[in-house]
């Protein structure tokens, strides 16, 4: 299994290097967002504001609409040419192509992850204190919203509206890894970060959970698309 992820790792990292579509439009609109957020809950910063109270929450919703793109485009690059065909009919362990699906993904949003932390701490006047919660927390609600976006980006292949499909099943199932993170990024930025211990476990639980099940469905669900 390890070598098949691997492999596949691999091979969307190499795309995505080639085509820069992470660099040129993934975090360009990540970066918007957040500027159109500041915008519309601005133009004050620092303690006492809006912006500075709603940090936490603006950038991992930032970072959830991000997911949906990359996890799109991810699959899109199956869904063309009968590449999935070809996928389902490698050999490679379903849920070995699982794992190096979603471990392409996360790479490339943990990288997204620690430019939104910078501009967010410019825009919105926020020191990032607290930095092993924010670190922690990251990652593992990294991997929770990769294993749910790569659960149901196979689900939307097959389907002429997958470009609507994959939000409308994906929001609701991140909802609770967002929500996790959000607090733990709220107590780490606040210089708690003992109140944020707690909301870890949460996202620990949520992403094991979310990968066990995914690893489970995938080669089903690849074999329906």
């Amino acid at each position: 299994m390890w070598r098949d992820a691997l492999l596949v790792a691999g091979k969307d990292l190499r795309i995505e290097a080639r085509s820069k579509v992470a660099v040129g439009q993934v975090a360009p609109f990540a970066v918007v967002v957040l500027v159109l957020f500041g915008l519309a809950l601005g133009p004050a910063v620092g303690p006492g504001s809006v912006l500075h109270a709603a940090t936490a929450g603006l950038f991992w919703v930032t970072v959830l609409l991000a997911t949906v793109l990359a996890v799109q485009r991810s699959f899109s690059l199956e869904a063309s040419d009968g590449a999935s065909d070809g996928l389902r009919m490698s050999g490679l362990d379903p849920a070995g192509i699982f794992v190096g699906k979603a471990a392409a993904v996360s790479a490339e949003l943990v990288s997204l992850e620690v430019l939104l932390a910078l501009v967010s701490s410019i825009l919105y006047g926020r020191h990032l204190a607290g930095v092993a919660l924010l670190l922690a927390s990251a990652v593992v609600a990294t991997v929770g919203l990769v294993a749910v976006g790569t659960t149901y980006g196979v689900v939307s292949i097959g389907s002429r509206q997958r470009e609507t499909l994959l939000p409308l099943l994906f929001f609701p199932m991140a909802a609770p890894v967002v929500l996790a993170a959000t607090k733990c990024w709220e107590a780490a930025l606040a210089g708690t970060p003992g109140r944020g211990t707690g909301w870890l476990d949460v996202l620990a639980v949520f992403a094991v959970a979310y990968v066990a099940i995914g690893a489970v469905a995938f080669g089903p669900l690849l074999e329906d698309a």
